[in-house]
């Protein structure tokens, strides 16, 4: 089953709220109207309504079709989980222990339904916000907080996990993710890729060239974007005049939309086209239509260009209340499971709180190491300025 999009008849408007007036020099007076987004919004895909309900579709039930009660459950898990460690991180951050904080909340779905569609041979190109891809992959929460705290510049090993490290560059990941691609192409390999990037991250020359790329050379890759509709402060309508999805088009793949919320649905729609990836079909775009509840990182401040009304009616389509009125209507969880993962949840909360705080500070001459595979005598020469530097404050001290 496809629906209209649920933001489709939704008009955004400014934290101002109400369209008003001004007045002119002379003496005049001019009406102000707020963006809304046009009628003509496309369908997605769903397969879980907000109210926990399964619809039927018969293009991607049977990529869900054998999900066992655990599994549902395991999906339920994995967003709490990700959800309450996201929750310490930012808190941590308001806390002075991490320098910033980019949080995922409201699109634990997304994430959590296209990572577990992965196999251990595929591999992931996340950007800054993929926490819930990196739970998915294995990788410990404790290690994403590194580069935020300053002491690491990623802190893990991208092929222990196949998940390379974060990209703070808007874009560039798809670029490498790829280059990566046509090389498991050229090796006979039947894994694939895939990518993630945001709506913003759409409009950058990367992403474009990326797509010409995997099209031209039939790469084994998946463009996965979360569409949460709103690139820090600006809408997407600002940013294209067509369903980001339909982009693809353009470079000769086929581009879908899904409900970023459903995370059957983004289960069901990642399997499908990392199917297609290793098969030889070639690249998709996924376009997962989601909601960034929160703000962008926590330098920001959403009240200043959105409307409380727009967050709240997207809280009602939440992602982890959709799947539990699931899991309790169908008779695949009980109280008892809900009570246990609750604790768990805050035993994770505990966990990551005393391993940033125990986080060693850094050697701070290792950012002269691995500048060159060979080593370079620019920056011997620059370790030795600053060696110098470092010193002259202990003999300062020591007069």
């Amino acid at each position: 089953m496809t629906v209209d999009s649920s933001a489709a008849s939704q008009p955004r408007r400014s934290a101002a709220g109400k369209a008003g007036t001004t007045g002119s020099k002379t003496g005049t007076k001019r009406t102000t109207r707020t963006t809304t987004k046009k009628s003509t919004d496309p369908e997605l895909v769903q397969l879980l309504t907000p109210e926990g309900k399964r619809v039927k579709n018969a293009e991607y039930d049977a990529y869900v079709a054998g999900i066992t009660s655990e599994e549902l459950r395991g999906l339920y898990r994995d967003m709490v989980l990700s959800r309450r460690f996201d929750a310490e991180a930012t808190a941590l951050q308001r806390q002075g222990e991490l320098g910033l904080w980019a949080s995922l909340l409201g699109q634990e779905a997304a994430q959590i339904g296209s990572g577990r569609a992965t196999r251990e041979d595929d591999y992931v190109f996340p950007t800054y916000r993929e926490h819930g891809v990196a739970w998915c992959r294995g990788v410990d929460p404790t290690n994403l907080l590194g580069m935020f705290r300053g002491v690491n510049h990623g802190g893990w090993d991208p092929n222990s996990n196949n998940f390379h490290l974060y990209t703070i560059v808007i874009g560039s990941q798809t670029l490498h993710a790829t280059g990566y691609a046509m090389g498991v192409a050229k090796d006979g390999a039947d894994s694939a890729v895939i990518a993630y990037f945001g709506d913003g991250a759409s409009s950058q020359g990367d992403v474009a060239e990326s797509f010409t790329f995997a099209a031209v050379y039939n790469a084994p890759v998946v463009f996965f974007c979360q569409n949460n509709q709103w690139a820090i402060s600006e809408p997407t309508e600002k940013q294209t005049r067509v369903p980001l999805y339909q982009r693809a088009q353009g470079f000769g793949f086929p581009g879908v939309r899904v409900d970023g919320n459903d995370v059957l649905a983004c289960l069901a729609v990642t399997k499908r086209a990392l199917e297609r990836a290793r098969s030889g079909e070639g690249p998709t775009l996924v376009e997962a239509y989601t909601y960034r509840m929160g703000a962008h990182t926590t330098s920001d401040d959403p009240t200043k260009y959105r409307a409380d009304e727009e967050r709240e009616a997207w809280e009602a389509k939440d992602p982890i209340l959709r799947l539990r009125r699931y899991l309790e209507a169908a008779n695949h969880a009980d109280e008892g499971f809900f009570a246990e993962l609750e604790a768990e949840s805050e035993a994770l909360g505990r966990r990551v709180r005393e391993s940033v705080r125990a986080m060693p500070d850094p050697d701070s001459f290792a950012m002269f190491e691995h500048v060159y595979a060979d080593g370079h005598a620019l920056v011997d020469e620059e370790r030795a300025q600053f060696a110098a530097y470092q010193a002259s404050f202990a003999d300062v001290e020591g007069a």
